[in-house]
């Protein structure tokens, strides 16, 4: 048998490092090539998450166009991204709580005081209520609308991560928040933590990192924490749905969920089973995908709804909504870069 070449052998040990399934483990390679095996080795897991989903994303429009569908021609329910089109709009996360109240004027404006929010977008309706509106806080986003027939007064919890959760208690205070309780060390995650209520009902859990380091990918200011009826029970909903994934869950005895964080794309959202005063909110929920036509598809699969079937909108993104079995609505988005 000839004998192979060190690119040769070299291909062939990349290879090995990216099959998946193997019948016999790596074999060792040659001497000279021992150190650009190990760069392989650790550059074989660093495509992110976000490129990974949009590769799968262009390869599911490829696939539909070799069936038959031509490009830039809708499919409906099986239509695809445009190719290259970035799948979140700028300043988005893949969850942003999408808060329905009744005063949206007056709560943008809370949200300037209190936490320093940055508004993006107003769009006014004749009558002077907010249709919709875009307020930055930190390195999320909150989606605020006036409450109407089809949408009525919906509440949310969210959790913040903040620089300073003293300061930022305070300033919620004087913005007209009341108290749920003051900033204290004594959280059982271990950061430091404040709540308060504003006026519309929502609950604000503010907190700052104690005792840990973020990662480099830093924190996400804004999360969504869901206080469910048995809650043990979104988390597989959640995995089904979106594959999400789960990054921690916080049982009691009886398996009650005390707490649990879940990972959609790059943002993540909270879970915990309700209790006394923290009873369960059906909120809405806006996440960013790279396919709305296949995770619509996946949602319904899961035991959700539909409230609306996946439509070029004319903001420019492909949407669709669906409502899961608490009673929360998902509006799932595909950024279309027009």
């Amino acid at each position: 048998m000839p004998k192979r070449s060190l690119a040769v052998q070299l291909d062939d040990a990349v290879q090995a490092m990216l099959v998946s399934l193997r019948r016999r483990p790596e074999e060792k390679p040659h001497r000279d090539l021992v150190a650009l095996a190990e760069v392989a080795r650790e550059l074989r897991h660093l495509p992110s998450e976000e490129f990974r989903a949009e590769l799968k994303s262009d390869l599911k429009r490829r696939t539909t166009m070799k069936e038959g569908t031509a490009p830039g021609q809708s499919s409906g329910a099986g239509a695809a991204p445009a190719r290259g089109a970035h799948f979140m709009r700028p300043g988005f996360t893949s969850i942003t709580p999408y808060i329905v109240i009744k005063g949206a004027a007056q709560l943008i404006e809370f949200l300037k005081s209190a936490f320093e929010g940055v508004e993006r977008l107003r769009v006014p309706q004749p009558d002077g209520s907010i249709m919709h509106a875009e307020v930055a806080v930190g390195n999320g986003m909150i989606e605020v609308g006036d409450a109407n027939e089809q949408f009525p007064s919906s509440p949310t919890d969210i959790h913040l991560y903040v620089d300073d959760c003293d300061a930022t208690y305070e300033r919620a205070l004087q913005a007209g928040a009341t108290s749920i309780y003051a900033p204290t060390d004594d959280h059982p995650s271990g950061d430091r933590w404040g709540a308060v209520k504003d006026q519309f009902g929502n609950h604000w859990y503010i907190a700052t990192p104690k005792g840990w380091t973020p990662g480099p990918e830093g924190l996400r200011s804004v999360q969504p924490y869901l206080h469910l009826r048995e809650a043990h029970k979104m988390i597989p909903f959640l995995e089904a749905a979106f594959s999400a994934e789960s990054l921690g869950v916080h049982q009691s005895p009886e398996g009650a969920v005390l707490h649990a964080t879940v990972r959609i794309g790059n943002a993540t959202l909270e879970v915990a089973e309700a209790h006394g005063e923290y009873q369960p909110k059906p909120c809405h929920l806006h996440v960013y995908v790279p396919d709305t036509n296949a995770v619509y598809a996946q949602v319904l699969r899961a035991g959700a709804t539909s409230i609306e079937a996946p439509v070029d909108k004319p903001y420019g993104d492909r949407a669709a909504g669906v409502k899961d079995a608490w009673g929360n609505s998902w509006f799932i988005a595909t950024h279309l870069g027009r």
